[in-house]
């Protein structure tokens, strides 16, 4: 299992939701740069960025701010967050993620997924967000009539193998992932699963390595100081 330390990009600042509410954000750092150098030095290869204000609204006001972590890291890095077109995705790829993730577009526009993976593979990811077990849109404020065990099943058919999945429930609020709603969705697709949401400790990374997902995203217990980064990252890597 790999651990995906969190950046979550909000009018340029490394910030945190709760519960995805944008109205109760708390805000880390100002240098989101600093922050990605921070995690690496704890041992991460993979860093999860996502663009808030670009899924709320669809603008890409933070994608200089990728870029630039892009090019000051040696870890991998992958973003989500208000890609739309081709050209979005495009843009990314050439400025450096090695993998772009596909949330509401991938719900409202399912071609661009067909199409993003026949062009680039498995550089292309799909973010499934889940209120209660159906996909939430548009930075979490929509909900749609999808299930999230059948929409993975409609992205694998579209040749994606990874997927981002998180429960909104638990998301940001420090009260341990949904580990039943990961395993149902590894054993029911056979997708990678990466797991997002409610990561709180060192002892929901373990819970979460026996689900079989391939990776866990990490933001707020990282920032918080409730989860040594770099002891989670050990743990995986004996796991492996």
């Amino acid at each position: 299992m790999r651990m995906y330390p969190a950046i979550d990009l909000k009018d340029g600042e490394c910030v945190r939701l709760f519960k995805g509410d944008y109205d109760k954000k708390t805000v880390y750092s100002s240098d989101a740069v600093a922050t990605a150098l921070k995690w690496q030095s704890s041992g991460a290869d993979f860093l999860h960025v996502v663009d808030l204000d670009g899924a709320r609204s669809g603008d890409g006001k933070n994608r200089s701010i990728i870029k630039k972590i892009c090019q000051s890291v040696s870890m991998r890095v992958q973003t989500g967050g208000g890609i739309r077109t081709m050209e979005d995705i495009d843009e990314l790829i050439e400025a450096g993620v090695s993998r772009v993730i596909l949330g509401t577009a991938a719900v409202k526009n399912f071609a661009l997924v067909e199409e993003a993976t026949k062009k680039y593979g498995d550089r292309i990811a799909v973010g499934i967000d889940a209120k209660d077990g159906f996909v939430a849109t548009d930075g979490w404020e929509k909900v749609s009539g999808l299930t999230a065990v059948d929409f993975a099943k409609k992205v694998k058919e579209a040749g994606v193998r990874t997927i981002i999945y998180t429960d909104i429930a638990t998301d940001g609020a420090m009260c341990g992932p949904n580990t039943a709603a990961m395993e149902e969705m590894v054993k029911e697709t056979g997708l990678d699963v990466i797991a997002s949401g409610g990561v709180s400790c060192i002892e929901d990374i373990r819970a979460l390595l026996k689900t079989g997902v391939e990776g866990a995203i990490t933001g707020r217990a990282i920032y918080d100081g409730a989860l040594d980064l770099k002891e989670a990252v050990e743990l995986c890597s004996m796991s492996n």
